[in-house]
């Protein structure tokens, strides 16, 4: 494996040290599958995460993400929110078991065609999301609760011309839930520019680099 890591991403932003926004056409350039099945949910965010490496590297990728726990290495202002997010949830009851999959919406696997229905995705050590599929090149999975079904996509894209790398690209979409779950996602929207993916691409930076290190 020959991942490295990129010193200053295509697209990277002040928002983002180590990755960065990107605008929505870089979703919509993709040939992702991810698409036809999600007609009924909006674009929220598209991320340029901070690694880049082979074509067989992306699994491994996947790896890693699933395996993270985001809430554990973050210290000072991202750890507070992560808390107040929970502490908000329980006391409003927005992680009820009776508010997310296969509850309050059906899970999009129900949408899945058969080649991706039959992929075998890793699961998710700790973050609350259900894997979807995965390809040598799209990595898809699903979340949902009182507020909103959400999905977080991973792209592998080309890299730099002529580089024969690949980068990774992360697209969240999501579908509110009504009124409430528009609000919700307005009122957060801040924190998680300003602050959470921030701390998220530094911390996969680190990652990265520690799997880069691993294989050598």
């Amino acid at each position: 494996m020959h991942a490295r890591i990129f010193d200053r991403p295509v697209g990277a932003s002040a928002e983002a040290p180590g990755g960065g926004r990107l605008p929505d056409a870089a979703y919509a350039m993709g040939p992702w599958r991810i698409r036809d099945l999600t007609p009924d949910f909006g674009l929220e965010d598209v991320w340029e995460l901070p690694g880049e490496g082979d074509k067989e590297d992306f699994s491994r990728l996947v790896e890693l993400i699933c395996a993270t726990d985001p809430e554990r290495g973050a210290t000072g202002l991202p750890r507070l929110l992560w808390a107040l997010r929970w502490k908000l949830g329980a006391l409003l009851g927005w992680d009820d078991e009776d508010g997310g999959l296969d509850a309050r919406v059906p899970s999009l696997r129900e949408r899945l065609p058969e080649d991706l229905r039959d992929t075998d995705p890793p699961a998710f050590a700790t973050l609350p999301f259900r894997s979807l599929y995965l390809t040598d090149d799209e990595f898809a999975a699903e979340i949902a609760n009182r507020t909103m079904h959400g999905v977080m996509h991973l792209g592998w894209v080309p890299g730099p011309a002529g580089s024969g790398r690949c980068r990774a690209q992360m697209t969240v979409l999501v579908k509110p839930n009504g009124w409430t779950g528009k609000a919700y996602m307005s009122a957060i929207r801040p924190a998680r520019h300003l602050v959470v993916y921030p701390t998220m691409m530094r911390q996969g930076r680190a990652l990265w680099a520690g799997m880069e290190r691993t294989a050598a």
